[in-house]
């Protein structure tokens, strides 16, 4: 692959001990992947690629680090992630740079990861309140019981390509905050913001190696899950790999949560504002270019809405400006990859060759006939059935499928017969049936009116059925439980007036908590 003329090549190195980690760089066994500009397919750089060593060396320095960690006040760690908090406010801008650099997201869509990353920091400079355990006096004669919360160790996120800023922040602040070393293994496609948040971190005053980045592959992966010392592992990518990370690292002893894909719906009601609706399946399909693990790729119209509905959502990707993620007039990015571009353009292929209707073919935009980047147009695909590839399968692309329905039953029937469960939304101006939606839906995160419901830091995201693998969902109060257990301490401390008395002598019966 050609090299941009104009951009420089750099080496994303790791992140161990606090500082940029080459290792042995000029090794023959060093291992690189290449990172590409989605906007122009020109090679911007390599990043390394950590063997099963590295990975190894990681965690023991993490380990040593947590050691220390482990005992620092939650006002001190609170501190910390103040100060993260304030660079990262500073550096907003900067960071969405590199982000679109390599994702190919517009600027102004990573500036927005960013801030609902920031969300994130906020709530985990609270996380002293959601420390606080319990205590209960004299459960028994002299008997106190407390209960108390305390971190796991070194723990690892697994992170995606769709969202390399605002997915770890899902992750890594909650941690370090309960008390945790974190290990982040982002994806080698666009590894430079995480390396960027790394040196963020180092300026806020964390600690040498409580903090580390390690780039690769499956090997940095399994490295990850079978380490003895990794007491818990954070995923959040497609189902396949979800449940592999889940089967795994479980295998191994391991605490899990791992969120997987997704097929949203949004159910549009005969009553709904069409013009609202219409603007919501835009605004929720084709944002970042359909990489959103919460992104609409299905709209369900139910009875006579479904033409008028299909009509207003075609005006409007019409105008949708495609290009370049850096220039400010551009409302969507490029594919990620190349291969992943030609892989839901075959789905567009597959919809119109199994009976599919393609109001809108992505396939002949403008910017793919210039034959530069990894572009898609939005694409609009009517009277798809379930059976469908484009319908059963995650494309993770700008593909808006329109399923019909005849009633509101038929459209949840739809809806909860998906193997996946992240976000599902309705769009109606009946209250009624809106609560009935939200009582009856299977899926993790309900909108009423809402086309993405992803919860605000202080409610935890995650999905049912094969999009979570594991009991506890991201951030949130379930995001502190995950990166913390339990404990619970019963203390006699008998009153000196009595020790004359004695112990009371051996009991060889069940304790109880005596007289009631």
């Amino acid at each position: 692959m050609p090299a941009d003329p104009d951009s420089e090549i750099t080496l994303v190195p790791h992140w161990i001990g606090g500082k940029p980690f080459l290792g042995d760089a000029s090794s023959d066994q060093q291992r690189t992947g290449q990172i590409v500009n989605p906007a122009t397919g020109k090679l911007s750089g390599e990043v390394m690629f950590a063997s099963a060593d590295v990975v190894d060396q990681a965690v023991r320095v993490a380990e040593e680090a947590w050691q220390s960690w482990r005992h620092v006040s939650i006002a001190e760690r609170t501190r910390v992630l103040f100060g993260l908090r304030e660079l990262l406010v500073g550096a907003s801008d900067e960071l969405a740079s590199i982000i679109t650099a390599e994702h190919g997201k517009t600027h102004a869509d990573a500036l927005g990861e960013i801030a609902r990353g920031i969300d994130v920091v906020e709530f985990a400079c609270g996380v002293g309140d959601l420390l606080r355990g319990g205590y209960s006096e004299n459960v028994s004669s002299n008997v106190d019981t407390f209960s108390l919360r305390q971190p796991l160790g070194v723990v690892a996120g697994i992170t995606p390509f769709n969202f390399p800023a605002m997915v770890p922040m899902w992750m890594f602040p909650v941690a370090l905050a309960c008390g945790n070393a974190f290990i982040l293994k982002p994806s080698e496609k666009d590894p430079s913001a995480a390396v960027f948040v790394a040196g963020l971190l180092a300026d806020a005053g964390l600690p040498d190696g409580v903090f580390s980045v390690v780039h690769g592959d499956k090997e940095a992966v399994d490295g990850l899950l079978g380490h003895p010392l990794v007491r818990a592992v954070s995923f959040v990518g497609s189902t396949p790999v979800a449940r592999y990370i889940y089967e795994t690292a479980t295998k191994a002893g391991k605490r899990v949560q791992a969120l997987g894909g997704a097929k949203n719906h949004m159910v549009v009601l005969p009553d709904a504002d069409v013009g609202q609706a219409a603007d919501a399946a835009v605004s929720a399909g084709f944002g970042s270019a359909g990489e959103r693990c919460m992104a609409v790729s299905v709209v369900v119209a139910v009875a006579q809405v479904a033409d008028e509905l299909v009509g207003a959502i075609a005006e409007r990707i019409s105008s949708i400006t495609v290009g370049p993620g850096d220039d400010p007039d551009s409302e969507m990015g490029p594919l990620v990859t190349e291969a992943h571009r030609d892989r839901v353009v075959s789905y567009v292929e597959g919809a119109a060759a199994t009976g599919a209707q393609v109001v809108i073919d992505g396939r002949s935009h403008d910017r793919v006939a210039a034959g530069e980047g990894w572009y898609l147009g939005p694409t609009l695909l009517d009277h798809v059935g379930p059976d469908m590839p484009c319908y059963t399968d995650e494309i993770f692309g700008p593909v808006l499928c329109v399923v019909r329905t005849a009633s509101y039953d038929e459209a949840v029937a739809l809806v909860n017969a998906n193997p996946y469960g992240n976000g599902v939304a309705i769009f109606t101006n009946d209250g009624g049936a809106a609560r009935r939606f939200q009582h009856e839906v299977e899926a993790g995160m309900v909108g009423v009116n809402v086309p993405i419901p992803v919860p605000v830091a202080y409610y935890p995201f995650g999905g049912w059925k094969a999009s979570l693998f594991g009991d506890l969902h991201a951030y949130g109060r379930d995001g502190v439980a995950f990166y913390t257990r339990g404990k619970v301490v019963t203390s006699r401390w008998p009153d000196p007036a009595l020790r004359a008395g004695g112990s009371g002598g051996v009991q060889l019966g069940f304790p109880s908590t005596g007289k009631r």
